[in-house]
């Protein structure tokens, strides 16, 4: 795909994350997506398959903390780089959770596409707040790191 095209299908992404259009978002996301997530929390490693991206990360870890009206993902973002294979974004955006904290997260992500759909993402994020707001572990004990590591 194009320097273009890529461009134009992560303001896309975006876009319909701001605007809370979750079918549309899974509706970009490649049946073989592969997810990379930074850290050593319960949402870190490596996340292989459509269903494990979007029943187990965003709907039970990120958005069964939240108050799931309130959430509001990509309310800013830039991209920084981009080419005819990748294009690297910061985006920010979360809402209150279910406990009364406060997820408001900054990403940086490396994301490529195929065919029209996001094949593997990148994601750098705020550990220690994904812990204490969507986990609930405000890191007073520490983490092991999890089985499925990243994978550069």
């Amino acid at each position: 795909m194009s320097r273009q095209e890529n461009i134009e299908l992560l303001d896309r992404y975006f876009t319909l994350m701001r605007d809370g259009e979750w079918e549309a978002v899974e509706d970009m996301y490649h049946d073989d997506i592969v997810i990379h997530m930074a850290g050593t929390t319960p949402a870190s490693g490596r996340l292989v398959g459509k269903a494990a991206v979007t029943d187990k990360l965003i709907a039970e870890q990120v958005h069964g903390a939240m108050v799931p009206e309130e959430i509001r993902f990509a309310q800013r973002w830039k991209i920084m780089c981009a080419d005819d294979e990748r294009v690297v974004a910061i985006m920010e955006g979360g809402g209150p959770t279910r406990t009364g904290d406060l997820y408001y997260q900054t990403y940086c992500e490396i994301f490529r596409f195929q065919d029209g759909k996001l094949i593997e993402m990148h994601a750098f994020f705020d550990t220690a707040l994904a812990e204490r707001a969507l986990f609930g572990n405000p890191l007073a004990r520490p983490r092991e790191p999890g089985s499925a590591r990243m994978d550069y």
